[in-house]
């Protein structure tokens, strides 16, 4: 076996000259793609594989730097907007999906929690890999998106926002990063106001030790602009099960009043009294019934060798969002917009109850069939219901929008452009065939939320066309402080290396 020093990551160099998304909404030039793994290495010697990939990181950014080209890490390739997407090096970090148990030596005195719930994972692992892993000792994870076809670095990168009112986006457990900023610097950044580990954690991936909450909170959500995110220490818990259920709810008074407080008492949900754990409403402009669908779900504790309940995989599982199987409109969209729409709900999504799950069964990998779309807008709870009104209004004066409405709530992030930043964020996806009439109805969408003065940000890695100004408005001080401290952290040439078309057009590349 080598030793430490002369252990090397395999690296490939595919021929690709382009590069396309999971949701095949865009192709993009690039100058190279490149596969990265983890020399083999024995159990006992991760760490020193570990710390060999780092320095072929360092490598790939140096060679990038001094040939002025730019370069992104990519992992399951599923955001819809081309964020954390470059013209320049594409790094594959998917093969990257080692997770290591942290011992009590590397934690701190001063740490709140429960050394057991500490988790360092990779950044190519993915949210399916990590429950599976967490499962077998009886942890999960706090939240996670709809799907957990994203890897950790990917989701949290973007502000994948969650399903759980309490718990925040998928970046709001993450306690520490391992951020590589260039050939000469790769650091461990953790809060100072929430110190994890000891300085012998850092040591051992040789890393510089950096707690500073400004810098932790910008480098958060930062869609590939920070440097590479080569590690990812998560808090976890004691592993729950959910009980969802799915049914129609009249689209009345009583359910916008809910939409804009979160106060249950004017619906019938299956427990009363009873705060759910996720609640999410979804809305069909074409349906002449009246209704809406509302999915709503109870944390319950865990119960070994519980009997799982889920559907048919022709139709939405119980976590799956309008989204992940919009693709199959496609087939049915020569009839007609409405008609294809109600006929797709009417086959697939259906009304259940009670169904039971861990975190990783409700919330299952998506399989994406078809060019889909779809724009997310947060806006502060109290105005969510004239969000609403003013999408609605929209709808009836564009052409027919051939997607669905959907709602749901999460808590404000810490992290400095995370687009869930009010104190609870209403999240209004807008999910459709990708195709010219849906991106018409965002951007008229956007418009009518600018005339109208709601208050609203946009998910990062869904449509969008931010700009400087928009960035501006949505985040005021908060987006100066962020490039504030790219700029410290990184200097002028990672700056630029890690800058992307997408930042050049938002203001962001500094």
């Amino acid at each position: 076996m080598p030793d430490s020093e002369e252990l090397k990551a395999r690296v490939v160099k595919k021929r690709a000259r382009k590069w396309s998304n999971k949701h095949e909404n865009f192709t993009v030039p690039v100058a190279a793609i490149y596969d990265i793994w983890n020399p083999s290495v024995p159990d006992n010697r991760m760490i020193d594989g570990y710390r060999a990939t780092t320095r072929t990181f360092q490598e790939l950014a140096g060679k990038a730097i001094s040939e002025n080209l730019r370069l992104r890490s990519i992992g399951s390739a599923w955001s819809i907007s081309r964020a954390p997407v470059t013209h320049g090096w594409l790094i594959n970090t998917k093969p990257l999906n080692w997770v290591f148990r942290i011992s009590k030596a590397s934690v701190s005195e001063d740490y709140k929690g429960q050394v057991s719930d500490l988790l360092f994972a990779q950044c190519g692992v993915s949210i399916g890999e990590l429950n599976r892993y967490l499962g077998k000792s009886e942890k999960t994870l706090k939240t996670s998106g709809a799907s957990n076809g994203q890897t950790i670095a990917g989701a949290l990168s973007t502000g994948t926002h969650g399903s759980a009112m309490e718990i925040g986006a998928v970046q709001d457990f993450v306690v520490g990063l391992h951020l590589i900023t260039g050939p000469g610097r790769h650091v461990w950044l953790e809060r100072s106001s929430y110190p994890v580990t000891t300085g012998r954690f850092a040591e051992r991936l040789g890393a510089e030790v950096i707690r500073d909450d400004e810098i932790f909170n910008a480098a958060l959500v930062s869609f590939g602009s920070f440097g590479i995110i080569q590690g990812v220490m998560i808090e976890t818990e004691e592993i729950f099960l959910l009980e969802a259920s799915r049914f129609k709810i009249p689209f009345d008074q009583d359910l916008r009043h809910v939409i804009h407080t979160l106060d249950f008492d004017r619906v019938a949900l299956p427990e009363e009294n009873v705060k759910p754990y996720h609640f999410e409403v979804v809305i069909n402009p074409h349906a002449t019934d009246g209704q809406a669908f509302s999915t709503v779900m109870y944390k319950k504790p865990y119960q070994p060798g519980y009997k799982r309940r889920g559907g048919s995989q022709r139709r939405f599982q119980a976590g799956d969002d309008f989204l992940s199987v919009i693709g199959t409109l496609l087939d049915v969209v020569q009839d007609g917009v409405p008609v294809a729409v109600n006929t797709l709900l009417a086959s697939q999504y259906r009304s259940y109850e009670g169904r039971v799950g861990t975190l990783g069964d409700i919330f299952s990998t998506t399989s994406i069939r078809g060019k889909s779309t779809g724009a997310a807008m947060g806006v502060p709870l109290q105005e969510a219901e004239r969000a609403l009104q003013v999408i609605l209004d929209v709808h009836k004066t564009s052409d027919l929008f051939p997607g669905v409405f959907a709602l749901r709530y999460v808590k404000k992030s810490e992290a400095l452009l995370a687009f869930t930043r009010f104190d609870m964020t209403c999240i209004i996806d807008l999910d459709a065939v990708d195709n010219r009439s849906a991106h018409r109805f965002f951007r008229r969408v956007w418009e009518a939320f600018d005339q109208e003065e709601i208050p609203y940000t946009v998910h990062w890695g869904k449509a969008n066309e931010l700009t400087p100004e928009l960035l501006e408005k949505m985040y005021e001080d908060d987006l100066d402080r962020w490039l504030s401290v790219r700029k410290d952290l990184l200097g002028e040439k990672a700056c630029q290396a890690f800058s992307s078309p997408f930042t050049d057009q938002c203001g962001l590349s500094g």
